[in-house]
């Protein structure tokens, strides 16, 4: 079956999850995951990304993302592998690929799904039984979006920056909202999203995305499939 088209959609906020060969290792040491920092950094600059949210763990990692153009997304992925994979492997001496094919991103409807990502994102650690809450990791943006811990890789979102008027009032605002325990209908939606590759958000949000992309943004609804006796 062929691969359905990546989204093209400038502005709006993309989930992107990238995992390593075989669900293998791609953070090895402390500072494979300050190099990543440092190349995501870079990469992104150079194409005008802006990540809100990320985290990275051993064999994967998170980004929310906005991008200014309609390639800007590829573009800076591309660009972060060869920085980085090139690192990695000699660093490591190994040699091939380390992803797992190619990186997944999904649209977020910044409206209703936007703060859901964050918290998706940022708490994967506890999640994955890594450490009991989101601010002892120190590879993820939770210590600067909640705490206001100073990091190079994070730019607020128009809507995080709405949270408050002064900063004071955004990270009290934001710790309140990742004190909200997911529920696992809004659990089993976000993952359904990563392992589709749909957009994240309601009918009428990925009607738009289908009309503006031309690609499918959700799986094919049902269709009624008729029993011998001609009723459903």
């Amino acid at each position: 079956m062929a691969r359905l088209p990546r989204y093209a959609l400038p502005g709006q906020p993309q989930h992107v999850i990238q995992r390593g060969n075989n669900r293998s290792t791609i953070f090895r040491d402390p500072v494979d995951y300050e190099r990543f920092r440092h190349d995501l950094v870079t990469a992104c600059a150079r194409h005008g990304c802006f990540v809100h949210a990320y985290v990275l763990m051993t064999n994967h990692f998170h980004l929310l993302l906005t991008a200014p153009a309609t390639h800007a997304t590829g573009k800076a992925m591309q660009s972060l592998g060869r920085r980085y994979v090139g690192y990695f492997n000699r660093g490591h001496k190994r040699t091939g690929t380390l992803w797992e094919g190619r990186y997944r991103s999904t649209p977020i409807d910044s409206e209703r799904y936007l703060f859901t990502c964050y918290r998706y994102i940022e708490q994967n650690p506890v999640r994955a039984g890594v450490v009991a809450r989101p601010d002892h990791y120190p590879w993820s943006s939770f210590r600067a979006n909640a705490l206001g811990w100073p990091n190079p890789v994070v730019v607020p979102h128009e809507r995080y920056v709405a949270l408050g008027g002064r900063v004071l009032d955004r990270l009290t605002a934001y710790r309140a909202i990742c004190d909200v325990p997911f529920d696992r209908p809004t659990l089993d939606e976000l993952r359904s999203s990563i392992r589709g590759g749909w957009a994240l958000g309601d009918e009428h949000f990925r009607d738009q995305v289908s009309t503006s992309t031309g690609r499918r943004a959700g799986p094919l609804r049902r269709r009624a499939r008729l029993s011998s006796h001609g009723r459903l």
